[in-house]
């Protein structure tokens, strides 16, 4: 039996990562496609009349098997890939894509959704079903389903090519940060703490080298960047960061993008739209273009302006040192660290042995229990690799999901941090639990050495925790609303807010425990770091700002035939600082062109940042940051919503009222 098409007799039903091998995900696709279509034909071709409970809910029903096998499968495709699996991507990614638009534009199926969204209000259904009603209606017509002739041919078309060139994206990508690695002898090591020597040791290591690596993995090329003293070092290791993509030859995602763009205009013109922003935007809660500009460039000046003071600072530091010239990328975070040593007393090498892994974990599960009452015991079950591990969560004694930690970088594992799951969770056919995965890139510590994070590393197990915490604490019916199925530019709001508590004093005094004394931060290097919180927001604002114009500009406008050059006049036409590079250029901006997520969209993190300033503010206006009626309101009208309502309403359900930008402003010191 293949044990993917199996019951899962595990505990909580976990997927059986030890029966399951790459030659089980074929013929399981090629069941579950099938299992769909038949699903579709039987919903589409029903004589009966069409009710919420044989159209509505048995689209619910219809890929369930897709839904086991695929969470199996994207997962490991992400986390845990091999050429097997990549392979099997690849061809996949177009039959996948094929089927939605065969399912979105079969007239019979929208028929019946069409003729239940025209009578919802004489139906009985509740508000839940209301609103599953109206986004299934909203999804057919997005997907096509009100065109007719080549129009809906056309559209077909476009949207399998558009999946197969984002999966090739991602795994150009995926090659580039694999493939690459700059090997350091002793005599290169200036400037370099002892954690990163260490970490690079292990990187060499697992690369089958002598000596020390640093790899294209942000918790190694960052600190690399920081402290290296090695300017030429700093600049080869820079270029080949931001080269990735771009290096030429088959892993070259330039003409992908270009392309990419092309059809997302024709995409978003098929449909009626004028852009692929408009298209893109219209059900998020920015709505347009135009707001979505005005809430960037709002951030933009103070951000570029505070920049620029700070450049003419780290300048004259760099004059000082003997070096001449201007100030360049591969400079500006290693006088930045220098900076923060002289005005704030504050070096990274003394702070991270007060970041261990496992205590900043433990941190994040206590504040979820004295916000919600979760609480986490330990999993032994065996998962899809040795780095991963598993938790219980309960609620009041009860199951609520699985929670997995998969925390450090690896060659088979795609850059950057995110949350996925292996289940969602829904109520249609009994109360079914989440299985939900945190992934990061930590650096990995050497053996019999506890694996230690940077404060910036700490605030990303934290935000992705946050997203762990809005998919566990679902409690809806169905799962078309649950968990994150929410408006892009709310999803990250849960996240987002939960980093705040990081930074709560009894927080760090808690869990920021030095490795090797065992004693708590002290309180005056507690009052520094919190004290340099806003440090260098200049730069982090700009870089993030102008990766979510350049994405804004490239979907506002018609599709430019060489986007490099796009790219460039667009920052040209910001006064984009020299010193300062895109957070995510446009060749290894997985966000926008690895599927269409965050295209249009990169921006929602600056929006929901707007709310989560102003949500904690609501915490510390009561003097109590575990405010427990607070936390009660969070619970039920953010974490634990989903997208049962629109996200405007979610948030006035527990703020009151919506915030603007001056929350955002004020928490990032540029006001």
């Amino acid at each position: 039996m293949n044990p993917l098409l199996e019951p899962w007799a595990t505990p909580f039903g976990l997927p059986p990562f030890g029966r399951i091998t790459d030659q089980d995900f074929a013929p399981a696709f090629d069941l579950a496609i099938a299992q769909s279509r038949a699903a579709i034909a039987s919903i589409a071709d029903n004589p009966d009349d069409a009710d919420f409970a044989n159209t509505i809910e048995a689209l619910e029903r219809a890929d369930s098997l897709m839904d086991k096998v695929g969470g199996v499968f994207f997962n490991l495709a992400s986390a845990n890939a091999n050429p097997v699996l990549e392979r099997l991507q690849r061809e996949l990614s177009p039959r996948l894509a094929a089927l939605h638009s065969e399912i979105m534009l079969n007239p019979r199926l929208f028929q019946r959704v069409k003729t239940l969204f025209d009578r919802q209000n004489s139906l009985g259904l509740n508000d839940e079903q209301m609103r599953v009603l109206e986004l299934y209606h909203r999804m057919f017509i997005r997907s096509g389903a009100a065109l007719k002739g080549t129009s809906r041919n056309r559209l077909a078309e476009v949207m399998k090519r558009l999946a197969t060139l984002g999966t090739t994206f991602s795994q150009n990508l995926l090659a580039d940060e694999r493939d690459w690695f700059m090997l350091l002898k002793d005599d290169q090591l200036d400037g370099l703490p002892a954690f990163l020597i260490d970490a690079a040791r292990a990187a060499a290591a697992e690369r089958h080298q002598q000596g020390y690596a640093i790899t294209l993995s942000r918790s190694l090329i960052v600190p690399f960047l920081q402290f290296s003293t090695r300017r030429d070092l700093r600049e080869k290791a820079y270029a080949a960061w931001v080269g990735r993509g771009q290096g030429g030859g088959a892993t070259d995602n330039r003409k992908i993008v270009a392309e990419t763009l092309a059809l997302r205009q024709e995409r978003a013109q098929l449909l009626g739209y004028a852009s692929f922003a408009d298209f893109k935007l219209e059900p998020e809660m920015a709505k347009t273009p135009e707001a979505v500009r005005d809430l960037l460039m709002a951030v933009w000046q103070p951000a570029r302006k505070q920049a620029e003071r700070d450049a003419e600072v780290l300048t004259e530091m760099m004059h000082k040192d003997g070096v001449n010239g201007d100030l360049e990328p591969w400079d500006w975070r290693h006088y930045a660290e220098r900076r923060r040593l002289a005005e704030h007393d504050l070096d990274e090498a003394e702070l991270k042995p007060y970041f261990q892994l496992d205590r900043m974990i433990e941190a994040a599960f206590h504040t979820a229990n004295r916000l919600f009452g979760l609480t986490f015991h330990a999993i032994s079950e065996p998962l899809y690799h040795p780095d991963a591990r598993a938790w219980e969560v309960r609620k009041d004694g009860r199951h609520l999901a699985v929670f997995i930690g998969d925390y450090f970088a690896r060659p088979t594992k795609r850059s950057g941090a995110w949350c996925s799951g292996f289940r969602a969770q829904s109520r249609l056919d009994g109360d079914v639990r989440p299985i939900t995965v945190n992934i990061c890139n930590f650096a990995k510590a050497p053996k019999g050495q506890p694996s230690l994070l940077t404060f910036d590393d700490a605030h990303t197990l934290f935000h992705e925790f946050g997203h762990a915490l809005h998919a566990m604490m679902s409690d809806v019916t169905y799962q078309m609303i649950s968990g994150t199925s929410v408006a892009r530019d709310f999803v990250e709001l849960p996240s987002q807010l939960f980093e705040h508590w990081l930074t709560v004093p009894e927080t760090l005094r808690q869990f920021a425990i030095h490795a090797e004394t065992g004693k708590p931060i002290p309180e005056e290097l507690l009052t520094r770091l919190l004290a340099a919180r806003n440090f260098d927001q200049g730069f982090a604002t700009v870089e993030f700002t102008a990766s979510a114009l350049v994405d804004l500009g490239f979907h506002a406008n018609p599709a430019p035939a060489d986007p490099m050059a796009e790219q460039a006049r667009i920052l040209a036409d910001l006064g984009m600082p020299k010193a300062i590079g895109m957070r995510h250029a446009t060749p290894h901006f997985a966000h926008v062109f690895s599927g269409d997520g965050y295209s249009s969209g990169y921006y929602s993190y600056m929006w929901s940042e707007v709310m989560d300033a102003d949500a904690f503010a609501a915490f510390e206006e009561t003097g109590d940051a575990f405010n427990p009626e607070l936390a009660t309101r969070l619970a039920r009208h953010v974490y634990s919503a989903g997208g049962s309502r629109e996200a405007d309403q979610l948030y006035l359900a527990f703020r009151g009222r919506l915030p603007g930008v001056k929350a955002l402003l004020q928490g990032r010191g540029l006001a």
